[in-house]
């Protein structure tokens, strides 16, 4: 017993003098990257410089084509950057991290701690791409987005809308086929105990499920205002909610000093949202001119996607949902057409949704886009302009700081890439290779420049 004894207070001992001793690096000593002989793409001009990228923590702190002296305490570390090409890193505006690497009947089928772990490994599979941030338009992706910013999980950061609140036979609606008549005290569907989505009838319903994903930590809210291809009970053409029930989420978002976007695809749907007050809306593909001139009037944005059919998809041919896609796809190319004709903020985004594949090579997406936009116009979308978008959030923005650029004072989300996508966009999608050095929030996540 006395043996014992003695060894707990030698244990304690050692433990206390380990304590007291001087750490490596002080407390409050900041932490310097010093990235020199760069080409630097800001994220908003064509023009490149080369030049020197000075990170403290997690900003930028110093941009400048003469040496950057490293006259600070703490933990220092030098890169020669060779004269390669630094970038913001990649922004999607549309996307579902807890959807997007599960089949939808792998979703329906399993339990959310299964469900959780493939967003976790899809997460760090993302951020490997080059995307440092999300908005996430669907999904109980609020968890992530908290062990991300804590450091215990590798990923993008993340702007989570929380569940996409949906009517009755909407696009969110994925009860099974005899769940309804609905009696009111029905318990909710697995979907949408778990936040996936959430059903909502009448303006008092939707504003009541707004608040809900406002309270759980929304910094914008997604409604579903027109039919859907993955929705088995919505036609394309329908437009879903009433203009009183999209103004409900509206005027609680607008409370809150945010925004609400829509799922829409048809000029009636995106017209009754607009008159709603919504502030953008995601996919558009059979969008009209008279609307398109009518989303350009009222300042409102296209969150676009560059849907078009390669012959291959998740659903049968001739099956109603492949049916579907076909007559959206189609739209695209008219989209992306009448926002350009008629100057509309256009954000960049993936949709990447129970396709596995789609989301492990989403950096294909942006060179779909070079049938409409040059590379320069293409980066511009999906760095500073996609965060222009994200600034909507106003009060609820978690990252209040620059993102998408290369800039003084900006979070350091920063890819250095193995020649120049300016004048070939396609190296992005063979990213293993491309991408020599990834930095997120400051830290640096990837690097094998020499």
């Amino acid at each position: 017993m006395k043996n014992k004894t003695l060894l707990f207070f030698t244990i304690i001992l050692i433990s206390v003098n380990a304590w007291s001793q001087k750490p490596a690096v002080e407390p409050n000593s900041e932490k310097v990257l010093l990235i020199n002989n760069v080409q630097i793409f800001n994220g908003k001009d064509e023009k490149t410089t080369i030049g020197n990228v000075l990170i403290v923590n997690n900003m930028i702190s110093k941009i400048s084509t003469a040496p950057i002296p490293t006259n600070k305490s703490g933990e220092i570390k030098v890169i020669d950057g060779k004269g390669k090409f630094l970038m913001p890193g990649l922004i999607d505006a549309h996307t579902h991290i807890m959807m997007e690497s599960l089949d939808i009947m792998e979703l329906l089928n399993n339990d959310i701690e299964y469900i959780t772990v493939n967003a976790v490994r899809s997460a760090e599979k993302d951020l490997m791409q080059g995307f440092t941030t999300f908005r996430d338009l669907s999904g109980p992706s609020f968890g992530l987005q908290k062990a991300i910013d804590k450091g215990l999980m590798i990923g993008p950061r993340i702007y989570p809308s929380g569940a996409m609140i949906s009517q009755t036979s909407g696009h969110g609606d994925f009860l099974s086929v005899n769940a309804v008549p609905r009696d009111a005290g029905s318990s909710l569907d697995f979907t949408e105990r778990f936040n996936f989505g959430i059903l909502a009838d009448g303006a008092d319903e939707v504003l009541k499920r707004t608040r809900e994903q406002l309270r759980l930590g929304a910094t914008q809210i997604k409604l579903a205002a027109g039919g859907g291809v993955s929705s088995n009970y919505d036609p394309l053409d329908v437009s879903e909610f009433t203009e009183a029930e999209m103004k409900a989420a509206v005027d609680a978002a607008e409370n809150w000093g945010t925004y609400v976007t829509v799922h829409a695809y048809t000029p009636r749907a995106i017209q009754t949202a607009l008159r709603a007050g919504v502030r953008c809306i995601d996919h558009a593909q059979l969008i009209d001119e008279v609307t398109a001139k009518m989303v350009a009037d009222k300042n409102v944005w296209l969150s676009l996607q560059p849907f078009i059919d390669t012959g291959v998809s998740v659903f049968a041919e001739g099956s109603p949902n492949r049916i579907k896609q076909q007559t959206m796809s189609r739209g695209t190319e008219s989209a992306y057409l009448f926002a350009k004709k008629y100057n509309i903020k256009t954000a960049f985004g993936t949709d990447c949704l129970f396709q596995p594949k789609h989301s492990a090579a989403r950096a294909g997406d942006l060179t779909k886009l070079l049938k409409w936009y040059t590379p320069f116009e293409i980066l511009k979308m999906a760095t500073s302009t996609n965060a222009e978008l994200l600034t909507m959030s106003g009060p609820r923005n978690p990252y209040p700081n620059k993102l998408g650029v290369i800039e003084e004072g900006a979070y350091a989300d920063m890819l250095l890439v193995d020649g120049n996508p300016l004048k070939n966009l396609n190296i992005l999608e063979d990213y293993d290779k491309s991408l020599l050095m990834i930095i997120k929030d400051g830290v640096v996540y990837k690097n094998t420049i020499k």
